[in-house]
């Protein structure tokens, strides 16, 4: 669905991306592992067409590279940044509404699909979001993407700052996308819930992917953990 090949990206002057090449297929879990700095978010914002890139970015077989953001999304690509970027002032059903696309006919989640997914969401619909724990505005990010019915969600840092049992929510949460056949690209720090529920994983250093194959390969190797991952 995604294929990404010799991809260039940089943030003025600075090159921050050189040559990054990978897919991710249909109903695939892929994580994209690495240290701070290693080029992962980056990577996430040149599919996004967030940051200033050159190389090749193709979804289901057309050239999204130099797409606008919002052209790109509702091409079937949904994006949860590391910050979150909840609307702090809307209450948690009106941040789910704002997800939607068009009158979200046909779309494989609804308001209830979210609320039996995360309960707490529902017993706090009513309340304004800028007011939720970090854990509570990871999930409602998480589900305002999924309302737009993407077919491949890109997830930055997803378990950053959340407790062990809101960790395994997620990533309950990631198997139940990959049922529902939706692709998902991780961008994950921790090895945790990306070594248990991925089919590939990818590891970044230095803007470059070093390494490529399953979590048992990964597991095998390694000089490649100690080198470019922190564990």
């Amino acid at each position: 669905m995604l294929k990404i090949d010799n991809l260039h990206a940089y943030y003025g002057k600075s090159h921050v991306l050189h040559g990054v090449g990978f897919h991710v297929g249909a109903g695939e879990i892929v994580a994209l592992l690495g240290r701070n700095g290693s080029g992962r978010s980056t990577t996430a914002k040149a599919i996004m067409g967030l940051v200033d890139a050159e190389g090749e970015i193709q979804w289901k077989g057309q050239s999204i590279l130099g797409r606008k953001a919002f052209e790109i999304a509702h091409l079937g690509i949904g994006y949860v940044p590391e910050n979150r970027e909840i609307f702090p002032k809307l209450t948690v059903h009106q941040n789910l509404l704002l997800g939607q696309k068009g009158k979200g006919q046909g779309s494989r989640w609804t308001f209830e699909d979210m609320y039996q997914m995360f309960p707490r969401l529902k017993e706090r619909q009513h309340t304004e979001a800028g007011v939720l724990s970090g854990g509570e505005q990871q999930m409602l990010t998480l589900c305002r993407t999924l309302m737009g019915d993407p077919d491949l969600i890109i997830i930055d840092e997803p378990t950053e700052g959340l407790a062990p049992k809101i960790v395994e929510l997620v990533g309950q949460y990631l198997q139940t996308l990959k049922q529902k056949g939706v692709s998902v690209l991780l961008i994950e720090q921790k090895l945790t819930i990306a070594m248990h529920i991925s089919d590939r994983a990818l590891v970044m250093g230095h803007g470059s992917i070093v390494f490529e194959g399953t979590p048992d390969s990964l597991r095998a190797d390694n000089y490649t953990r100690k080198e470019w991952l922190e564990v």
